[in-house]
């Protein structure tokens, strides 16, 4: 099993006489978590690897898909095959994008533009978070051809909100992703141990100067209660005034909160659990995903992320109705490893993954994956 391959093996290929022969390649996802964990601080392995409360979300966010069954289609010509789909009209290589993750940096010193090369080179979807250890505008000089959407939160100060809009409206990013399960940040147990604060030497890039006159106690790189817990659906429609983007909320769990995002004229939802970093003891994303696409009926794109760790998981997402999945820790277990070539080298394993599980399934591209696909476990 990939989990049980060493980091000594993999990193050191040796001949009897000692003379090494180079890198082990890295087969799975997992292998990438084994290196992350063994090479980055405690507290920043700690930082990523964090849910709140007992983890039982962010670990069920795992276990989740691996009580699905696929119910594989023979004899169906699978010699083609073809991974492209479409994110908002636009079309990418295949459907796995970048989920927001914030502070790049802790992992890999170019950070989110190593990060934003990886996804322009494998012509995916790249959504930046708003705490980037880089700036939006470092990000687009380093991938100007990349496809981009930006994160957003709601603040108490709404110029602060706006005018990060305006600022990525005009770098050319193609949505915006409202992040809703965040009124107040989730307890992480290990954060508050280990006492997490970014470094001196890296900072929220995006708001460079805004909070310099600002003492007090700090969260996540950014004064504490900067954050507004009063956010309500009449913020989508302050967003919608202010900007032409479509925007896509992330963070909804629940069939009616479903119907409300297209009642309020949203382009998209992220189904989310914010990594099972908010509200422990709720659904599995992938869990919570088939009520919200009974619901939504096609009216507008459905996605997911949480717990994706190979190709048969996205295979498995796509035919419970998501149009596309997002993969968070993955990416930056990638930049740990190896920076730019690291995350394509996630991405790349999860696209050949994902073309072999169509494959084996009967399906030969994107339109072909459906509900007869699934089998849920007795489990």
């Amino acid at each position: 099993m990939c989990q049980e391959r060493s980091s000594a093996k993999r990193m050191n290929n040796c001949n009897r006489e000692g003379v090494c022969c180079g890198e082990m390649q890295m087969v799975c996802l997992t292998d990438f978590e084994e290196y992350a964990k063994e090479h980055l601080s405690k507290a920043t392995w700690d930082y990523y690897a964090a849910g709140a409360d007992e983890c039982c979300t962010r670990d069920d966010n795992l276990l989740a898909y691996k009580r699905i069954r696929l119910r594989p289609r023979i004899l169906r010509d699978v010699s083609v095959s073809d991974t492209r789909t479409t994110v908002q009209g636009t079309e990418i290589s295949f459907p796995v994008g970048i989920a927001p993750t914030a502070f790049h940096c802790l992992a890999w010193h170019e950070g989110e533009v190593a990060t934003a090369r990886a996804t322009e080179a494998l012509n995916t979807c790249y959504i930046t978070s708003t705490y980037s250890t880089c700036s939006v505008e470092e990000i687009v000089a380093a991938a100007p051809n990349g496809y981009r959407w930006f994160q957003l939160y709601v603040y108490r100060d709404r110029k602060l909100s706006e005018q990060m809009v305006h600022r990525v409206e005009a770098l050319g990013y193609k949505a915006l992703v409202l992040t809703v399960d965040v009124p107040y940040t989730g307890k992480r147990r290990n954060d508050i141990r280990n006492q997490f604060k970014l470094p001196p030497h890296l900072k929220v890039k995006n708001f460079d100067g805004v909070f310099q006159e600002t003492a007090g106690p700090e969260e996540y790189g950014i004064p504490a209660n900067t954050l507004d817990p009063s956010i309500s659906w009449k913020d989508v429609y302050w967003l919608q005034s202010i900007t032409r983007l479509p925007i896509i909320i992330k963070g909804i769990l629940t069939k009616e909160d479903a119907e409300l995002a297209v009642e309020h004229g949203v382009q998209g939802i992220i189904v989310s659990n914010h990594g099972g970093r908010q509200l422990d003891g709720g659904p599995a994303s992938i869990d919570a995903l088939p009520e919200i696409v009974e619901t939504v009926q096609g009216r507008i794109e459905v996605y997911v992320d949480g717990g994706i760790r190979t190709g048969s998981d996205v295979l498995k997402a796509l035919a419970l109705g998501a149009k596309c999945v997002f993969i968070g820790r993955p990416a930056v277990w990638g930049l740990a490893y190896k920076g730019e070539e690291g995350v394509r080298e996630v991405l790349q394993i999860l696209n050949d993954e994902f073309r072999l599980c169509m494959a084996l399934s009967g399906c030969r591209n994107v339109a072909e994956i459906n509900r007869n696909l699934i089998q849920f476990s007795k489990l």
